[in-house]
């Protein structure tokens, strides 16, 4: 399959197809003619691909983490995967709590009774002028 119909099959820009077969991610022969040559299972692997992004995955993860997606067709590879979606998962949970750390700390910092500036560290009440 050449470049233009695995974009086609994959909804995938050229582009995109040439930046994960730099990065790795992505494999194909080259004809004599210079043309790239996909094989068909790599439709298959570009869905895998993008649905590991879609869940948050990052490409250096999805490098990592290769031969998990490889085998994602494959039950005996069903726990790693899982394991795998359990630890973004746990990273997704704690970046929450962060962000709702932060959240809260930017809305006192907002409050009427809080320091005439609001980048103080302090915070506190300011005096009335």
């Amino acid at each position: 399959m050449q470049i233009g119909e695995m974009a086609q099959a994959t909804g995938l820009s050229r582009d995109t197809l040439r930046f994960y077969e730099k990065r790795g991610l992505l494999r194909a022969r080259r004809g004599a003619n210079g043309y790239r040559d996909y094989p068909p299972e790599a439709a298959d692997w570009l869905r895998y691909l993008r649905t590991a992004q879609q869940l948050g995955f990052t490409l250096a993860e999805i490098e990592a983490d290769m031969p998990l997606l490889a085998g994602a067709g494959d039950p005996a590879m069903a726990d790693l995967l899982r394991a795998a979606l359990a630890r973004k998962l746990a990273d997704i949970d704690a970046r929450i709590a962060g962000l709702t750390q932060l959240r809260g700390e930017l809305a006192r910092r907002m409050e009427p009774q809080a320091a005439a500036c609001p980048l103080r560290g302090d915070a506190e009440a300011a005096p009335a002028p």
